[in-house]
């Protein structure tokens, strides 16, 4: 590899003008630091990040580990992050656990290994053992789309449990008395939270909690939705309202009925969860609960940047949880129950 030697050696200066022109151009004359450009461009050197961490103390590195990098929802909160990193004149890296916290605690030991300076994360382990293991490294965190303990951490997250209730409610207004809740793994904290909402919106609709069927998934897919509406499709009786724990399993879903003959809504109401870009665009728009996911993922890497700054001694650890809403579009409009 070329290093800052080969390029000093080739413009005639010492190496600390050639650092001089990487880091502080403005105290080189311009006729040498054109000459290092030209050394730099023509031997190809690039600076190593590595050695520059080594001696600044700390990465620009942000690590960003998400549940389902094919999810539009973690799309938005990684482009909400990046932006905010962007600004602060740092990088974001994104990985994907997909669900399982064995990848998960992988990731964190590769972050630990490279010290990056700080990490954004959806935890997989409900059990917080991944966490408490990593916060003994010292590197700070701020968990997205999961609420922290003061003591932990930083958080941000939005009220699943609203979420869940805005979408039962919804489809006990629209006259459903007979509803499923499709979900992906229950360990997951979000799909916990989403049908408890569901069940608290029952108990005040005056239904008992029996009205309210559950299919559970291993993943959170539109396969996985599919698979689903086949085991919806065999209920008898069958439900006429469904929520779904997020947008792709909801689409799945569609897909499944469609298939069968059905329609939605008018045999069955279709409820999802995030409201992605394509929510709105499927053969039948989908009534959604909207998550602030750009919002999140800059808030989140705001309160990172903020932690491991110049004034990080004044930092205090925040839990921000926002509010979901409900987007209503013809999948629940004009059902006939």
């Amino acid at each position: 590899m070329v290093g800052i030697k080969d390029v000093a050696r080739r413009a005639g200066v010492s190496v600390g003008t050639v650092s001089n022109v990487i880091n502080r151009p403005d105290m080189v004359a311009e006729e040498t630091r054109e000459r290092v450009q030209a050394a730099i461009t023509a031997l190809g050197y690039v600076r190593s990040e590595t050695a520059r961490q080594l001696r600044a103390g700390r990465s620009r590195i942000i690590s960003l580990l998400v549940l389902d990098m094919a999810n539009p929802f973690f799309v938005d909160v990684a482009s909400g992050a990046e932006r905010a990193a962007r600004r602060a004149g740092l990088g974001v890296m994104l990985c994907n656990s997909a669900q399982s916290p064995a990848e998960e605690a992988e990731y964190l030991s590769l972050f630990a290994e490279q010290q990056v300076r700080g990490v954004l994360i959806t935890p997989a382990d409900m059990t917080g053992r991944n966490l408490a293991d990593f916060r003994r490294r010292g590197i700070p965190f701020v968990c997205v789309d999961r609420v922290l303990g003061s003591a932990e951490g930083c958080s941000v997250s939005v009220d699943d449990i609203l979420g869940g209730e805005l979408a039962a409610r919804h489809l006990m207004e629209q006259g459903h008395r007979d509803l499923v809740y499709i979900s992906g793994p229950m360990f997951l904290a979000q799909c916990q939270d989403r049908r408890t909402g569901a069940l608290n919106a029952l108990r005040e609709g005056g239904l008992p909690e029996s009205a309210l069927r559950h299919i559970e998934t291993e993943r959170m897919d539109v396969a996985a939705g599919r698979d689903a509406g086949a085991r919806l499709l065999g209920m008898s009786p069958r439900p006429t309202g469904v929520f779904c724990a997020n947008d792709l399993l909801a689409l799945g879903v569609l897909q499944a009925l469609y298939g069968a003959g059905l329609t939605v809504p008018d045999d069955m109401a279709l409820v999802g969860y995030d409201d992605i870009e394509f929510a709105a665009a499927a053969a039948v728009p989908l009534t959604s609960v909207r998550q602030p996911a750009h919002r999140m993922g800059r808030t989140a890497a705001e309160l990172l940047i903020e932690e491991t700054g110049d004034r990080a001694d004044r930092h205090e650890h925040r839990q921000i949880v926002l509010e979901p809403e409900l987007v209503v579009r013809a999948s629940t409009l004009g059902t006939r129950v």
